[in-house]
């Protein structure tokens, strides 16, 4: 991996130009692409404020990173090592790009998805390399949650998985190697089953949105900065976990469907920050605050568990 000189980013959504600002600060050439101008000039705030983040967070920077913007996939694809795609979470489109990147790249270079869920042997399916193709599944926002889930396919070679990681190392983040695909990986399906009891209680008429998440903040939230739930389980005493789990494991919820709540407010049009309301209502004001405080918050926090040998 200290061989790597340039890596492309297909897709400038969400979460490409952190990635791209991340790569580029590890001392990386690194395209950024999307189809369309309108696209890039949108990135190219992203990365910006992606950059901004870094330098506060303080990390240092390689020598030799440097981050440029390409609307033809042939450029941002040439001579490159490493391609990471984020391009929206579709099969279909994502087995379409991954086979023009075959036409683009040499034999040798990494192919990337950070698909959030969809498998990684689906996307490698066609391919005349699927051994060379593997899930980086980044968190978001990606130039601050520093841990980077790591999915081979069923195809997927033992060099592909080592070179991810090491990519990974490169740039001073966690991997996080996973032994099997399974829907969702690992962090989505914790995640999900967390807000899944969570709208359980809130449906009940247990508690209100708003004490909930005051409950979880600074209850099980804090903690498990700190503290995750595998060396929780020995904090606890793995006796009383299975004395607790023997009577409230069968009182969660396993609803299998959507939130009555959430359907409701989805029906009526409040999908969250992008509509000015959801489960919360937000001010104009409120809506450009928001993004800055919880960025400076991640930041502190990320400051004070890094190099915590706990």
């Amino acid at each position: 991996m200290s061989e790597i000189r340039r890596a492309a980013v297909i897709g400038t959504g969400t979460m490409g130009p952190g990635m791209g600002a991340v790569l580029e600060r590890a001392g990386i050439e690194v395209a950024l692409h999307d189809v369309s101008e309108e696209a890039i000039d949108r990135a190219k705030g992203g990365v910006e404020l992606a950059r901004g983040v870094l330098e506060r967070l303080g990390s240092e920077r390689a020598a030799g990173g440097e981050l440029h913007f390409e609307t033809e996939l042939a450029a941002a694809l040439e001579g490159v090592d490493f391609v990471l795609e984020a391009v929206p979470e579709k099969l279909e489109l994502k087995q379409e790009v991954f086979g023009q990147f075959e036409q683009h790249v040499s034999d040798d270079a990494v192919l990337s998805s950070n698909t959030s869920g969809i498998p990684i042997t689906k996307i490698a399916e066609g391919l005349d390399h699927p051994e060379r193709v593997i899930g980086l599944h980044w968190s978001n926002p990606p130039q601050l949650i520093p841990m980077i889930e790591v999915i081979p396919g069923e195809r997927t070679s033992e060099e592909t998985v080592v070179a991810a990681k090491g990519l990974i190392d490169r740039i001073g983040y966690y991997p996080s190697l996973l032994r099997k695909e399974v829907p969702g990986f690992v962090e989505n399906r914790v995640l999900y089953a967390i807000m899944r009891e969570c709208l359980a209680l809130v449906d009940e008429g247990v508690i209100d949105a708003e004490e909930l998440d005051l409950n979880v903040k600074w209850g099980i939230g804090y903690k498990l900065a700190v503290i995750p739930p595998m060396q929780l389980l020995d904090v606890a005493g793995l006796d009383i976990y299975e004395s607790v789990a023997g009577y409230l494991n069968s009182e969660l919820s396993t609803e299998s469907g959507v939130s009555e709540t959430i359907t409701e407010l989805t029906r009526e049009g409040k999908l969250g920050l992008k509509t000015g309301g959801g489960l919360f209502q937000y001010s104009e004001e409120e809506l450009a605050e928001l993004p800055k405080k919880r960025a400076a918050a991640l930041v502190a926090v990320r400051k004070t568990l890094d190099g915590q040998d706990i």
